[in-house]
Parts: structure tokens; C-alpha cells; sequence
């Protein structure tokens, strides 16, 4: 019996704590209703606040009682995970992943490097439902120094290559890499750039209101097909200093 396959849309952005460029207006309300508009199954948020009692305060009209990426699911996505990454006296912040699948398990893989920059790797095994496929999501984002970055993807790809090799993997994220180092490595630990694939580049999406650096990715490995899904630059130029990146991927 032949399986029908499995398609799903996914969805990376760097919410950036919730704030505009330059932290000039907190826009965490707006950024939801913008992710709820492109209707991805899983979505990868990089730099969320898990809590911040300072902002909290400062901000308190639109402020959600809930930490970013529940407030961020919603009613839209039931299953969630958060990694907590950066610790400070006000709060912390760091990866999560919102799906309408499952969450089965996940773990937060620690890549910081020595005592500055603290960063993770968030893998999610997730329950397609109803299929009999096991789906590997990995959010990623990765460190503002170009050594910090060898090291990190060499983690990365440990921790790739030790996946079932007939189980799907996505791994999205901000990877900080404007020198485009990180692709030739990831080709080695079988993965494949979505918007490389297609246009021959990842797209520029750093800053937002006008994109100059390739800094944000989705990578794919086991699955039977997948498209670059393009966004409009508004409203998401100044909901965050990133701009997001979507794409459909068929299992």
C-alpha cells in the first residue's frame, strides 16, 4: 500500500525578543498575527523571551501574561517547546518551536562557546499523526563569531548524523553566517539549502527593512520534495530585524 505524502509548511523568523529594529517598539501582537497568516504547520523562533521582568513592566499594555512562544502559538499551534539559551537577572530567552504536530520529545543541545554568547540547538521529534513518519526538526541559531560558528556547526552535524537516516530532518534558524560557510559543511552532513536548491543563494534577510547578509536558513535532509514559499516584505520589515523564510516540504 502506497502512502499518500505528507506535505507541511514551515516557518522560520527571529522575533527579535518581540521589539522592532533597534528595540524602538514592542511588536510581539502584530508579529502573531503575521505568523498566523502564513499558515505553517511548524514554525522555528529564534531569540524568544521565555520572560523579561523589566520589558514586562515597560510594556505592560501589550504585554502577554504567557512567555513569548506560547503567547506566539496561541489557539493555532497546541504543541510547543522552548530551549532557554541566555540567563540574566531580568529574565531569558532563547529557541522554540511551535506545531500543530505532536511534540514527542526535545531537548536543548548546549553550543555555547567558552562564557560569552550563549546558544543552543532545540531538536523536536515530532508525531506526524497520520502518517508513520517521524519528523526531526532542529532550531538553530548560531554565534555572532566566525570560530564560534566552526565549532557550532561541527555540533550540529553531530548531532545530524547521528539521526535515523530514513527519518526526515528540517533545520532552520538564524545562522548568523554572512560568509556562507555554513553551506558547503552542511552539504557534507547531507543536507540541502531549500532556497539554494532553487534560486542558487539563500536569500538576503538581514536587516529586515532592507536585506544585505544571507544570515537565515532552512536546510533539508530525507524528505521527497520541497519549494521556497515567498513573503511579502510588509508587515514583516518591521516586525523584527530579520526577515522570516517559509517553504513547503513534502515528506
Amino acid at each position: 500500500m502506497i502512502e499518500n505524502p505528507l506535505k507541511l509548511r514551515v516557518l522560520t523568523v527571529n522575533t527579535h525578543k518581540g521589539f522592532t529594529y533597534f528595540n524602538r517598539k514592542f511588536v510581539l501582537p502584530e508579529l502573531r498575527e503575521a505568523v498566523r497568516t502564513v499558515g505553517a504547520d511548524v514554525v522555528f523562533l529564534q531569540e524568544v523571551l521565555g520572560a523579561h521582568e523589566v520589558f514586562a513592566l515597560r510594556h505592560s499594555k501589550k504585554w502577554p501574561e504567557a512567555p513569548h512562544y506560547e503567547f506566539l502559538a496561541d489557539d493555532m499551534w497546541h504543541n510547543y517547546a522552548y530551549g532557554r539559551n541566555a540567563v540574566y537577572p531580568e529574565g531569558h530567552h532563547g529557541n522554540a518551536l511551535i506545531s500543530k504536530f505532536p511534540i514527542v520529545c526535545h531537548q536543548n543541545v548546549d553550543v555555547s562557546v567558552e562564557f560569552t554568547e550563549k546558544r543552543g540547538l532545540l531538536h523536536c521529534q515530532l508525531d506526524t499523526v497520520d502518517s508513520d513518519i517521524t519528523l526531526h526538526a532542529i532550531c538553530v541559531h548560531l554565534g555572532l563569531r566566525g570560530g564560534h560558528r566552526k565549532h557550532q556547526l561541527a555540533l550540529l552535524c553531530n548531532l545530524i548524523e547521528a539521526l535515523p537516516k530514513n527519518e526526515p530532518v528540517i533545520v532552520a534558524g538564524d545562522f548568523n553566517d554572512w560568509l556562507g560557510k555554513a553551506q558547503s559543511v552542511m552539504a557534507e552532513c547531507g543536507l540541502t539549502d531549500v532556497f539554494s536548491a532553487v534560486y542558487g543563494a539563500p536569500p538576503k534577510t538581514f536587516p529586515a527593512l532592507f536585506p544585505l547578509l544571507r544570515l537565515d536558513r532552512i536546510y533539508v535532509r530525507g524528505v521527497k520534495d520541497f519549494s521556497p514559499v515567498r513573503l511579502p516584505n510588509r508587515p514583516w520589515s518591521h516586525l523584527s530585524d530579520h526577515a522570516p523564510l517559509a517553504a513547503e516540504i513534502i515528506l
